[in-house]
């Protein structure tokens, strides 16, 4: 039965997301997972460890998508009512905003909403083996090489605070608030990722700074230097903290994470 010129852009709309869009979508995760991989910001999802393993993997599926377009089969379509038609016009809508945006809107880096969901130094450190590399760059006496990282997995270790008293921390992070006393304590945090961003965990070395947020704003990535001290705060989260001497804004790395 021939179909009515209304009824032909209907069918042809259904013929095409039932034959392509699975092929498209594929076709723009692909894209997309190359373009991070060329533009140096895979990072921003996954650990490197998995940089080579993924840019493999998006290859071989580029050229699987590749085939399929290319196998190119006519089949039958049944004609549907205007509900049917309309959820697949909404579905290609949709998959086409997607495609756009993950090519076209830059990715970004977790931010302190994302560390006080998970909890700062909840999880996330090496434990002995990052303590252990810790100590050996104290050893050394350069402590401003310690990151914060290095800095959390002694803290985990030790919280006495002779143990501190001649040793200048300089560490670099985005700003978080301490959330027992967001007034007077605040984190320089980053992200451990371990496999990818799904999995991060927020660690973070705090800072007693008493009415930090009127120079400071929350996700603003800054340089502290100064000493640790037992915290003034009683409601802190932490026994000890650095009492700065100087805090410089810069910019975010462009490796925002440890791995």
């Amino acid at each position: 039965m021939s179909l009515s010129r209304k009824g032909r852009p209907a069918v042809a709309l259904r013929y095409w997301a039932e034959r392509w869009q699975g092929v498209v979508l594929s076709l723009v995760v692909v894209v997309a997972t190359l373009w991070l991989g060329l533009s140096g910001q895979l990072g921003l999802y996954i650990h490197p460890r998995y940089f080579v393993f993924t840019s493999i993997m998006a290859v071989i599926g580029l050229v699987l998508v590749s085939a399929g377009f290319a196998r190119r089969r006519d089949f039958e379509v049944e004609h549907t009512g205007p509900v049917e038609t309309t959820l697949t016009g909404v579905g290609v809508l949709l998959l086409l905003v997607m495609g756009v945006a993950m090519v076209v809107v830059p990715p970004t880096t977790l931010t302190s909403a994302t560390a006080t969901q998970r909890e700062v130094n909840s999880g996330g450190l090496g434990t002995d083996d990052d303590a252990d590399q810790a100590a050996a760059l104290i050893g050394t006496g350069d402590f401003e090489q310690l990151t914060v990282r290095e800095w959390v997995s002694l803290l985990e270790r030790s919280s006495d605070p002779a143990f501190y008293s001649d040793k200048t921390a300089q560490v670099i992070g985005f700003v978080t608030p301490d959330a027992q006393d967001p007034e007077n304590v605040f984190y320089v945090a980053r992200f451990v990722v371990t496999c990818c961003a799904v999995d991060a965990q927020p660690i973070g070395v705090p800072v007693y700074l008493p009415g930090w947020q009127s120079e400071y704003e929350v996700d603003d990535w800054v340089q502290v230097t100064g000493r640790f001290d037992v915290s003034a705060s009683a409601m802190a989260s932490d026994p000890l903290a650095i009492t700065p001497v100087e805090i410089l804004p810069v910019d975010q790395p462009n490796d925002p994470y440890v791995y």
